[in-house]
């Protein structure tokens, strides 16, 4: 099962964490433009969803993810196809960045 973080409490999961965590951003090239995280105790890396299985070497496997798309269900998908891979520390941003928005830096764009 795909542990669920909300916005509001991603800075208690990083710290739960035994090395530095990534922030996966799943969303379209379009999507970060419009709307996009700063990495604040995380690195932040973006491929769009349909191009990870190609891209899926540039996601580490050893450090502890937390997928992000719009509203959450992307990021679900990808994280369960990364478990399905074979990676054992991933996480689903619930709510996405529209709960990013609301939650935690009211700063970002809701699209």
């Amino acid at each position: 099962m795909i542990t669920q973080v909300r916005p509001s409490e991603l800075n208690a999961w990083l710290q739960q964490q035994p090395a530095g965590a990534v922030v996966l951003d799943v969303r379209e090239p379009w999507e970060l433009q419009t709307a996009s995280v700063q990495a604040d105790g995380f690195e932040l890396l973006a491929i769009p969803m349909n191009d990870i299985p190609a891209r899926l070497a540039e996601v580490p496997r050893e450090r502890p993810l937390a997928v992000l798309c719009h509203h959450g269900g992307r990021s679900q998908r990808v994280a369960l196809f990364l478990e399905q891979q074979g990676y054992d520390n991933v996480a689903n941003v619930a709510g996405g960045i529209h709960a990013w928005a609301q939650e935690r830096d009211p700063s970002v764009p809701r699209y």
